[in-house]
C-alpha cells in the first residue's frame, strides 16, 4: 500500500475520533435522558395508580341535594361533584340560607318547620312551597342591586347576596316570626367560602364549603339505617340525617371504613364521622322537635372512642364526612369502590 493510501486511511480514523469526541457528550446525555424518563414513566405509573385496587363496596342509591339549608331535600338521578359539593342544574347544595335581618343563620334547630318547605328548580328559578302558604319563586340570579349580607354560620362569617323583601315576608309570615327572616345566596364567583376546618379540626386546608355545617359531601348507607331501625320503636327515615350520597348493598356501618371513595368520575377521602345533633329528632313530615329519638338510641351503640371525644364530645357518629378529592361527575346506579392500596 502507497505512503498517500496509508496517510488517507489515517486521516479517515482520526476524523471519526473527533467527531466521535465532538459528539459523545451530547450522546451520553441523551442516554441519560432516556433512563430518566424511563424512571421518571415508572414513577408516575405507580402514583397514578398501577398498585391500587378498586374494591367494589356497594352502590349509589340516592343523590340528594338541599338547596336551601334545612330545608327538604331533592334527589336528583345524577350530579356534579364540585369543590363545594353536589349540584344539578341549578340546585347547588346548601348554596342558600335563611337568616335573621343581623345576619346569624336560621336552621330547623331554631325553626323545626323548616323541614317541611319543599325547594325545587323552575327554570332559572327556585319554586318554595309549605304548608298554608302560596308557593313564591326566587331567581337564582339576584340582581346585583340586591345587599350582599355579611352573614354568621356556626359563628364564622361568610357573606350571602339578598333574595329580597318578597322572599323575606314569605319567610317570616310562614315562620310566625316577630323579627323578620331573609333569604341570602352564595355565589360562588363572587365570595369566598367557609374552611371546613374552622368547623371541625380534621378537615384538610383545601376543603371548602358555602353553607353546610362543617363538609360538602355526606355520606350514609341505607343498611345502617336500617339497623338503627331495628332497635327504634318508631322508625326514621334518611330525612332525618340529611345525607347527599346514599349506598345500597353493603354491609351496615362499613362505611365507616372506606377511606378513599371512587364513584362514577369522582374521588372522595374520608375526613371524619358525623357527629349527631339535635335536629335529626326533628319529624320530617310534621316539623316536631321531640330531642330524643334517634338521638337516645344512637347514644347507646354509636359513641366514639374515648380518645375521640375530644372531637365529637357526647354526639353519636351516624355518616361520614368526605372532602373532594377530585370533581367530576356520578349517577345513582354507579358503582361505589373503595381504593384499596396493594402492597408491592
Amino acid at each position: 500500500m502507497s505512503t498517500s493510501s496509508l496517510a488517507n486511511i489515517s486521516g479517515a480514523i482520526q476524523s471519526v475520533v473527533e467527531n466521535f469526541q465532538r459528539h459523545r457528550l451530547p450522546l451520553l446525555c441523551a442516554a441519560g435522558l432516556g433512563v430518566t424518563a424511563v424512571a421518571s414513566w415508572m414513577w408516575w405509573r405507580k402514583k397514578c395508580g398501577e398498585h391500587v385496587e378498586l374494591r367494589k363496596v356497594g352502590t349509589v342509591s340516592q343523590l340528594l341535594i338541599y338547596p336551601v339549608k334545612s330545608c327538604k331535600a331533592v334527589s336528583v338521578p345524577e350530579a356534579e361533584c364540585l369543590t363545594l359539593g353536589l349540584r344539578h342544574g341549578e340546585l347547588e347544595d346548601r348554596h342558600w340560607l335563611v337568616v335573621t335581618e343581623e345576619g346569624q343563620m336560621v336552621t330547623g334547630r331554631q325553626e323545626p318547620r323548616m323541614v317541611l318547605i319543599s325547594v325545587t328548580g323552575c327554570g332559572d328559578s327556585l319554586c318554595l312551597e309549605a304548608p298554608g302558604m302560596e308557593k313564591i319563586l326566587v331567581p337564582v340570579m339576584q340582581p346585583k342591586s340586591n345587599k350582599i349580607l355579611n352573614c354568621r354560620v356556626f359563628g364564622f362569617d361568610i357573606q350571602g347576596r339578598d333574595c329580597g323583601d318578597e322572599m323575606s315576608h314569605w319567610l317570616t309570615t310562614y315562620f310566625q316570626s316577630s323579627s323578620p327572616y331573609r333569604l341570602v345566596h352564595f355565589e360562588p364567583n363572587v365570595m369566598k367560602p367557609r374552611k371546613s376546618k374552622e368547623a371541625e379540626r380534621p378537615f384538610r386546608e383545601k376543603d371548602v364549603i358555602a353553607y353546610p355545617d362543617a363538609s360538602p359531601i355526606m355520606l350514609v348507607s341505607e343498611t345502617s339505617l336500617e339497623e338503627l331501625n331495628k332497635r327504634l320503636e318508631n322508625p326514621v327515615s334518611l330525612a332525618n340525617f340529611r345525607p347527599c350520597i346514599v349506598v345500597s348493598g353493603c354491609e351496615a356501618f362499613s362505611e365507616d371504613g372506606w377511606d378513599d371513595v371512587k364513584v362514577g368520575t369522582i374521588r372522595l377521602k374520608r375526613v371524619m364521622a358525623c357527629g349527631r345533633c339535635i335536629l335529626t329528632t326533628v319529624n320530617p313530615n310534621t316539623g316536631e322537635m321531640t330531642r330524643q329519638e334517634p338521638l337516645d338510641t344512637l347514644r347507646t351503640f354509636r359513641m366514639s372512642d374515648e380518645n375521640l371525644s375530644h372531637l365529637y364530645k357526647k354526639a353519636p357518629l351516624f355518616g361520614q364526612y368526605y372532602g373532594v378529592e377530585k370533581t367530576g361527575k356520578l349517577r345513582v346506579g354507579d358503582p361505589v369502590y373503595m381504593m384499596v392500596r396493594r402492597s408491592e
